[in-house]
């Protein structure tokens, strides 16, 4: 059987963690729909507009994520750096007044007719394969300064650079943290790697400093009951809203921070309106589903053919977790605000196709590596 034979044949063979990933990413799409549905209520005459835009998001990010699902992954390594080039190159396009598009004093997004993109989801996508490419081509020249080092720290550097000028703080941190996380999982020595993150946190701080919307966000953070009426009015909101939900929530609809109390209930703190309405129980099992996520598909990383495709696969699940983990974070007061989206639930088509297609990435893996000849490659 040649392999394109046996590529098509095992389309639908995914194996039980894959299933067990995609449930999870339906159960969490599905939960967002009903939360975006109760959440848009009151901000719209119409309460399905939101519902309904997000919907269509939905079938391109489905459409888009099981392209990722079924393309060879192997194959695609050929145009990492196009990819990358690509993603560079909407960064900077999205810089230039009259083609990016300033919302909330963020200029982020480019607009294609009906659509808006924000690209530093692009400049995600393009990080992920071009880390990936370049750590699996050079494993052998890690301990060399130039190559092992220098280059992918300036590929890195380069990307969450261009997020920042947007700027883009959230996103910028969570790009450093994945990619180093891919250094060091590809074998990068620690001498090189703690002071590199020592470094960039310390850039990343002056850079936190020296912008006043920020900085007022790290102060509020430290005293959100304090400045409950001005800066951290949002996450005090989002607070009172988990602390009315109590256990069981006060049901779908009935909700008060929906009521144009908490600002971006629908975006970047959904997660206060599932704790509000449905309570302690849901929030707990959102926590747990991107947890399982996470530890299923670690689990089956020890079955990939080569670093490439361990890296890949692993930066998706970086990317989609610390994302998660980030978002809960802000919204239960752990972490500073910042605008990030909660994977598959906010609202948001940007993210969500992102979200389907490291998905797509993910499942291809699992299915990818159950086939003969990529057996035969790990033996060897």
């Amino acid at each position: 059987m040649s392999a394109r034979t046996a590529l098509r044949n095992s389309f639908w063979r995914i194996p039980p963690a894959g299933v067990f990933i995609a449930l999870i990413v339906i159960s969490l799409t599905f939960l967002g729909l009903v939360v975006l549905f109760s959440a848009s209520q009151a901000m719209h005459s119409d309460p399905t507009v939101l519902l309904r835009k997000q919907l269509i998001w939905l079938v391109i990010a489905t459409l888009a994520g099981g392209f990722a699902m079924v393309v060879n992954l192997a194959a695609l390594r050929d145009y990492a750096y196009i990819l990358a080039g690509g993603a560079v190159l909407l960064l900077i396009l999205v810089l230039v007044p009259g083609i990016g598009v300033t919302v909330n004093g963020a200029q982020r997004w480019i607009d294609f007719g009906p659509m808006r993109l924000q690209v530093s989801e692009i400049g995600k996508l393009g990080l992920l394969f071009m880390m990936a490419h370049y750590l699996a081509a050079n494993r052998r020249n890690l301990d060399d300064v130039l190559r092992g080092y220098l280059v992918p720290c300036g590929m890195l550097a380069v990307i969450c650079g261009l997020i920042i000028i947007e700027p883009d703080f959230g996103t910028a941190f969570l790009c450093g943290a994945v990619g180093g996380l891919m250094l060091y999982l590809a074998g990068l020595r620690l001498k090189f790697l703690i002071p590199t993150a020592i470094g960039a946190l310390t850039l990343f701080s002056v850079a936190v400093y020296h912008d006043p919307v920020r900085l007022q966000r790290i102060t509020s953070f430290l005293d959100v009951e304090g400045n409950r009426s001005d800066s951290s009015y949002q996450l005090w909101q989002g607070i009172l809203a988990f602390g009315a939900g109590g256990v069981q929530g006060v049901g779908l609809g009935s909700g008060r921070q929906q009521m144009s109390f908490l600002p971006e209930a629908h975006t970047d703190f959904i997660f206060a309106i599932v704790g509000e309405e449905l309570g302690l129980v849901f929030t707990l099992g959102v926590v747990i589903l991107f947890m399982t996520l996470f530890f299923v598909g670690v689990m089956q990383l020890k079955r990939a053919p080569d670093l490439y495709q361990y890296l890949l696969v692993m930066g998706a699940l970086l990317f989609v977790t610390l994302q998660a983990l980030i978002n809960i974070g802000v919204v239960t007061g752990c972490l500073p605000t910042k605008g990030m989206s909660l994977p598959f639930i906010s609202y948001g088509g940007s993210n969500l196709v992102f979200m389907f297609v490291l998905t797509g990435i993910i499942l291809n893996g699992f299915r990818s590596w159950e086939l003969p000849a990529l057996r035969r490659q790990r033996e060897l």
